[in-house]
């Protein structure tokens, strides 16, 4: 069965069309920092491997461009779209209705457009790309992975809010967690790497958007994200944690509307609204050039990840390792490094050497004296994906 897996994001797709049950990927690429005039593209074949720079206005025409690599008479892997078995989509927010992987129908759309105002950076272009798919490979089935799914088994004390009961009983006010695909996918292969799947694990994934999965024992039991995924952490463009009377502060005495309040905190804020840059390898690079600024906001970043290490091992009641993954979680061995520092007490200790080696293999980079195992492990959202659509259609 041949899965073309899409992961729609808030300004990138990653893409890769994987046969399944062998879990063979034939072809996988990524257009990043959809929305301007330098998109890069990445394409990789066993036939062709080419990275592009060229304007990308949107999610759809980001996505009409895959779609035309793939099938082109030259490189791509398949000759016509009706090679194509299944197209699996990541959505982010399924709120309440979807607690599983799911066939789309209109109903499965008409609730993602629904959930439009709870993730307004992502459930739009997710479903972008349930439209453009259904448009290009019209053959295909399409299938939903939702991000809340893996958090499902949160308890009531961590995912209730302490606001008037009806807002949870009538109107499904609660935290939902996000990223769950990555989640659940490093959480597993971190309990393989420890040989037990009894354990007390924190996930940290660090992209454009954050967050971080307390994992007792491969459950979700606590998520930094909310009831939509713009708090917890200080992300690319969002805030993160931020007291609610200042919403009320600039809305009755700065005289903004909720639309440009809300625009600000989901849009201008975070490490963009800190520094100017929302990519954190212009704040990093910025920041050794001396720039105070980014420098400062590093370690608010940093800071922020270490507050919740802190409360995630309380709420285990131990921690057996911390596991970086996503793209800046991966890469970044600076940030690593300053999540790292003076946390001793907790058993932390890393590695620097081992810290600054790139790989893309999962790898462990705390130092033998360690308490607690420090992994990186590259997450797959898409190899994820591709299994729970084939387990759905199977």
């Amino acid at each position: 069965m041949r899965i073309l897996v899409i992961n729609s994001g808030s300004s990138s797709i990653k893409f890769q069309l994987i046969v399944m049950p062998s879990a063979e990927a034939i072809c996988e690429g990524m257009v990043e920092r959809v929305g301007l005039e330098d998109a890069k593209i990445h394409f990789h074949s066993a036939q062709k491997e080419f990275e592009k720079v060229i304007p990308v206005r949107d999610h759809k025409e980001g996505l009409k461009t895959i779609a035309s690599y793939l099938m082109d008479p030259d490189f791509g892997v398949v000759k016509s779209a009706d090679e194509i078995d299944v197209v699996g989509h990541r959505v982010v927010h399924g709120g309440s209705t979807f607690s599983g992987t799911t066939v789309i129908n209109e109903a499965v759309k008409d609730k993602i457009r629904a959930l439009f105002a709870l993730a307004p950076l992502h459930n739009p272009p997710n479903l972008e790309g349930i439209l453009v798919s259904e448009e290009v490979f019209p053959d295909a089935k399409q299938i939903a992975v939702f991000d809340t799914a893996f958090h499902q088994t949160i308890p009531v004390e961590a995912f209730k809010y302490a606001i008037p009961n009806r807002f949870l009983d009538e109107d499904g006010i609660r935290v939902y967690g996000f990223h769950g695909t990555s989640h659940k996918y490093v959480s597993e292969r971190a309990m393989e790497y420890l040989g037990r799947t009894s354990s007390k694990i924190i996930t940290i994934h660090l992209g454009n958007g954050c967050s971080m999965t307390a994992i007792k024992d491969g459950q979700s039991i606590d998520h930094t994200l909310g009831f939509s995924p713009m708090n917890g952490l200080i992300m690319g463009t969002r805030s993160g944690d931020i007291d609610a009377s200042i919403i009320f502060y600039l809305v009755n005495s700065l005289g903004y509307s909720l639309d440009e309040v809300n625009r600000i905190l989901q849009k201008e804020s975070g490490m963009l609204g800190l520094t100017g840059y929302s990519d954190l390898r212009d704040i990093q690079r910025e920041a050794q050039d001396g720039n105070n600024t980014c420098q400062l906001a590093l370690k608010m970043y940093a800071y922020r990840i270490q507050k919740f290490i802190g409360a995630y091992a309380a709420a285990m009641n131990g921690l057996d390792a911390i596991v970086f993954t996503a793209g800046v979680g991966e890469n970044s061995d600076v940030l690593r490094s300053l999540v790292c520092e003076n946390m001793d007490f907790l058993g932390i200790s890393i590695d620097q050497q081992k810290n600054e080696v790139r790989s893309g293999e999962l790898r462990e980079i705390n130092t033998i004296s360690s308490k607690v195992k420090v992994l990186i492990i590259p997450t797959n959202e898409e190899l994820e994906i591709a299994r729970q659509a084939f387990d759905l259609m199977e």
